[in-house]
């Protein structure tokens, strides 16, 4: 029923047809501005304002286009940017790297531990691995689909310009839980505007395929962001990690000097380590955030101050 619901949708509606086409490659050739505003109304109905942006996701999309610093595609490649992490904040924040490399023929599965993480350094997702049990390893589909992810243009899915020159390796990492008898990995996903952290995402029971999305200020307030989140009961929280306060301080300076970045982050037995550096959540395509959210979020960001 519901691949027929969306096969009808597919027929019938020309916005969705596009969003569906677009992600599977049949406007690549399109020019970044021109897909950018069809994939835009496609997703919220309305027009990109790119000469007079307002919103959190249209100014996104300016960003996108106007805001060329080079040093972005070191930024967001996760293998390169360990090396800008130990620079800024310490190698001590860095999940142990357990190898790299450039095929995934070349991997030397036995040498690897009975838990890892396998992952393509220029994208998000695709090709990804997380072992928790070797034995059960599929090794063969493990390259298949690593070799899938090699192949990937990321930057062609939302024409987030800094993956584009990414030179594409495969690193693998350690495995690591929240605590010792955790079985998940809690994610702490910041959002900054240029040295300020307004706020966090933490994203839980990712492995349930039923991820919670919830938003905390610096005071570990709820702030009602999100559809996911905005019907939580009245008093609703979750418990503080006790090093979150200076996970706000990690994330203020790391965000420095950038009109908007949101710093991925985690806490492993009091122990904080740096997840990753992501400039366009969502792709600026993120209609999950409130409309009044869309608002508040795009005042933050200073588009007068992008060089």
């Amino acid at each position: 029923m519901i691949c027929l619901k969306k096969g009808l949708r597919f027929i019938f509606d020309k916005r969705y047809r596009f969003v569906i086409l677009a992600n599977k490659g049949v406007y690549d050739n399109m020019q970044d501005e021109a897909l950018l505003n069809r994939k835009y109304e496609a997703i919220f109905g309305k027009r990109l304002n790119l000469d007079n942006p307002q919103t959190f996701n249209e100014k996104l999309q300016w960003l996108k286009l106007y805001d060329r610093n080079p040093e972005y595609t070191i930024m967001v490649d996760k293998y390169k940017v360990r090396d800008y992490i130990k620079e800024k904040i310490g190698e001590e924040y860095l999940i142990p790297l357990i190898g790299v490399w450039d095929n995934p023929d070349d991997i030397d599965f036995d040498a690897l531990p009975d838990k890892f993480v396998l992952k393509c350094n220029h994208n998000s997702g695709l090709g990804m691995c997380i072992c928790k049990d070797k034995s059960k390893l599929n090794i063969e589909n493990v390259k298949s689909e690593l070799k899938k992810g090699l192949a990937q243009d990321y930057y062609l899915t939302g024409r987030e310009w800094p993956y584009k020159n990414v030179p594409r390796k495969i690193i693998a990492e350690k495995y690591m839980t929240d605590t010792s008898d955790s079985s998940d990995f809690t994610d702490y996903k910041f959002f900054c505007f240029n040295g300020y952290v307004d706020c966090v995402m933490v994203c839980l029971e990712r492995s349930s395929g039923d991820t919670k999305f919830y938003f905390f200020d610096s005071n570990w307030n709820l702030k009602r962001l999100n559809t996911r989140g905005k019907n939580a009961p009245d008093g609703f929280t979750i418990s503080k990690p006790s090093q979150m306060d200076k996970m706000f301080e990690i994330a203020a300076k790391l965000s420095k000097g950038l009109p908007f970045v949101r710093i991925d982050l985690y806490q492993s037995n009091d122990h904080i380590y740096f997840g990753e550096i992501t400039f366009f959540p969502d792709s600026g395509f993120d209609a999950n955030l409130l409309p009044e959210t869309d608002k508040y979020f795009g005042n933050l960001i200073h588009l007068e101050d992008v060089k």
